[in-house]
């Protein structure tokens, strides 16, 4: 494991940029940049076009390890360059951020108000991959849409086993068990998974530090104990459908837990803008999301 990365992580400031749309969510993130679905066909020409956002993303002179800590990337993204380097070790070598890769392969069906990870059965073989890909550590998401233990408790039973096979395979999870933010009972589903992660968190190998990507809580602080947890070591926090200057606004209130977000960090930006607008835009957005996460 890569001591300065780790360190980073755990104590550095700044945020974690999410960049890692897949399949199901791309065209939704391209029709947000201004790429319209009948304007491209074919995945293969859908993930090209992704590829070159993330890159602009990427290479803008406003992205960089002053204020971004990590990006998490889609594994198709892990695969590919910028300028002739593989996307992890751009990320590293040229810009200062820590590499992570979402291992989950989307959401099965929902059962008693959550939705658990589908089963992932090439596992093994991608975190094996990811490492000689040099990345630091991982990111698996699961949903839960009401404060119901047995869902909640499938959901975190589900995060913590394969958090177990990560960090056997020598990298660092990031656990993320969401809230939907429009719950009608958000603040006690937040309340149970929280309870349900203290819970668990002794059950992991002595010495071993997992991070969490949780819903920005409806009670400030709620994540105090995770925060100072020995066992953790790092909690970031979604922008889960938020805007922006919501999502800064509640994350704000919120101390030691940084962002993670996506379609927050992307917002206003256009396939159609210059470089001067497109860097000013994302240079604006990474500051605001900056000063909201070093609470």
């Amino acid at each position: 494991m890569n001591t300065e990365q780790y360190e980073r992580m755990g104590q550095g400031l700044g945020f974690v940029a999410a960049l890692d749309q897949s399949g199901g969510s791309t065209p939704g993130a391209l029709k947000r940049y201004g790429i319209e679905p009948d304007s491209y066909s074919g995945d293969d020409e859908m993930f090209d076009l992704v590829h070159a956002y993330r890159t602009r993303i990427i290479t803008s002179s406003a992205f960089s390890g002053d204020k971004i800590l990590a990006a998490i990337l889609f594994e198709q993204t892990m695969n590919r360059d910028i300028d002739g380097i593989d996307v992890p070790d751009f990320l590293w070598h040229v810009k200062g951020v820590v590499p992570i890769l979402k291992v989950d392969k989307g959401l099965a069906e929902a059962a008693d108000g959550a939705r658990v990870m589908k089963p992932m059965p090439e596992l093994d073989a991608l975190l094996e991959h990811a490492l000689s890909k040099h990345v630091f550590g991982t990111k698996m998401r699961s949903f839960v849409q009401a404060a119901n233990e047995a869902g909640i408790d499938a959901v975190l039973d589900q995060q913590f086993e394969v958090g177990r096979r990560i960090l056997d395979a020598g990298l660092v999870p990031i656990l993320e068990p969401e809230v939907d933010i429009k719950a009608s009972d958000k603040a006690e589903a937040e309340a149970l998974v929280t309870e349900g992660i203290l819970s668990r968190l002794g059950s992991l190998p002595q010495g071993q530090r997992v991070m969490l990507k949780l819903t920005i809580p409806s009670d400030p602080d709620l994540y105090a104990d995770l925060v100072a947890h020995p066992s953790v070591l790092r909690v970031v926090a979604l922008s889960g459908g938020y805007s922006r200057d919501e999502a800064n606004r509640l994350l704000a209130q919120n101390h030691g837990v940084i962002a993670s977000f996506s379609r927050a960090l992307t917002e206003g930006l256009r396939v159609d803008q210059s470089d001067a607008q497109f860097d000013a835009t994302l240079a604006a957005s990474i500051g605001s999301i900056y000063e909201a996460s070093i609470t």
